[in-house]
């Protein structure tokens, strides 16, 4: 016999949503659009049904298309580059290396 999937997430989930519960996320946050060619940082928000997987997190990709309410996205890997489909939610502007160094000439 086969072995039994256990879920994609099963046991890791316990503390992800701690700062982001799906009640305290903003109408703004599901109602965000990006460009094609945009900068985007994965960021995993507290909504376990689309939520993208673990080793994304933190990514700096590049927006390809728009796919229904999410957004394909370029994300590099190593050496290999993978598509991955993730909901406005999770996604937000990425800064330029323009705008860090004109925060930190701010904050100095």
């Amino acid at each position: 016999m086969t072995k039994r999937s256990h879920g994609l997430f099963v046991g890791k989930t316990r503390h992800l949503a701690r700062h982001h519960k799906p009640s305290t996320l903003s109408v703004n946050a599901y109602v965000k659009s990006f460009e094609v060619g945009d900068k985007v940082a994965i960021v995993p928000k507290g909504n376990f049904r689309n939520i993208p997987h673990p080793r994304y997190r933190g990514r700096i990709g590049t927006v390809i298309e728009r796919r229904g309410s999410s957004y394909v996205v370029s994300v590099k890997i190593m050496s290999a580059k993978r598509q991955v489909i993730v909901p406005a939610v999770h996604l937000e502007r990425a800064k330029d290396a323009k705008d860090q160094s004109k925060e930190a000439k701010t904050t100095a």
